[in-house]
């Protein structure tokens, strides 16, 4: 027999109003909506702090809160601010390796590398931190290199324990290269840059300024940098902070000079050879 009422009006979703239900959409610059109330129709053309701004065709703007309550197309939508993008996926290194990801750190090799000071070892770190970490190398400072042949022979280099050693000022005929002249062994790499301190490796166009200064003779190098630039230096304390200052600058290695690029290259290079 056939069935004189239909289908049951109970079956499907017999709730569902007649433009659909409303649906959540991120707002677009451009995109045109209908305020149904007023029967104001405009395209959007700005959004903030949780009201959007819609412009009709005559050039005339009102502004509503977000929301729902707006059509889209005939359907009902309530209007989202778009979702900020999160962070970017790391493809590159620092140093402008290409990034690993899901790789846990080397356990540290035998073999090191050893800068001259502090900042010498935290600027390494900065660029070079994430390949350092990956291949299990440890970056060591040594306060100096007076005593470069004695800290050398302490260490005990020989196969599969190889020493790179960076040195500030390796030009001819400076102290630092008669010093470097007398490690000899055939599992130490000593390579430096030609700058009086490692200040001056990292570019001054990254911080803003013309060029680093010339410091005269007997002058302490970075006492002489702070007062040319007007910069606190009364003590040790305001050459921290004017270190902290550049090192902030310092994104990546397009930062540095390529004549310590380079060298830092070839030392991990060589500590980093079987």
């Amino acid at each position: 027999m056939a069935d004189r009422y239909g289908n049951d009006v109970l079956s499907g979703d017999w709730r569902k109003p007649k433009n659909g239900r409303t649906v959540e959409i991120a707002v677009e610059k451009g995109m045109v909506v209908e305020e149904p109330s007023s029967g104001f129709v405009g395209a959007v053309v700005r959004w903030e702090h949780g009201v959007v701004d819609l412009e009709d065709r005559h050039g005339r703007i009102k502004t509503y809160p977000m929301g729902p309550g707006f059509w889209v197309d005939g359907k009902p939508v309530s209007l989202q601010p778009p979702k900020r993008p999160g962070p970017a996926k790391k493809t590159k290194t620092a140093s402008g390796s290409v990034a690993v990801s899901n790789v846990r750190a080397k356990v540290a090799r035998a073999s090191r590398i050893y800068v001259e000071g502090r900042h010498d070892a935290e600027l390494v770190e900065r660029v070079w931190g994430d390949d350092l970490r990956i291949e299990g190398v440890v970056i060591e400072y040594m306060e100096g290199i007076d005593d470069l042949p004695a800290i050398v022979n302490r260490f005990q280099p020989g196969p599969g324990r190889r020493l790179g050693v960076l040195v500030d000022h390796l030009v001819e005929g400076s102290k630092e290269s008669k010093l470097a002249a007398q490690v000899n062994n055939r599992n130490v790499l000593v390579v430096g840059h030609p700058f009086i301190d490692i200040w001056e490796a990292v570019k001054p166009s990254s911080l803003g300024i013309a060029a680093w200064p010339k410091i005269p003779r007997g002058t302490d190098w970075k006492h002489g940098v702070l007062e040319t630039f007007g910069w606190p230096a009364t003590d040790q304390a305001d050459v921290a902070a004017a270190w902290k200052h550049i090192l902030s600058k310092v994104k990546s290695f397009a930062d540095l000079e390529p004549e310590l690029l380079g060298r830092v290259e070839e030392l991990i290079d060589f500590v980093t050879q079987d």
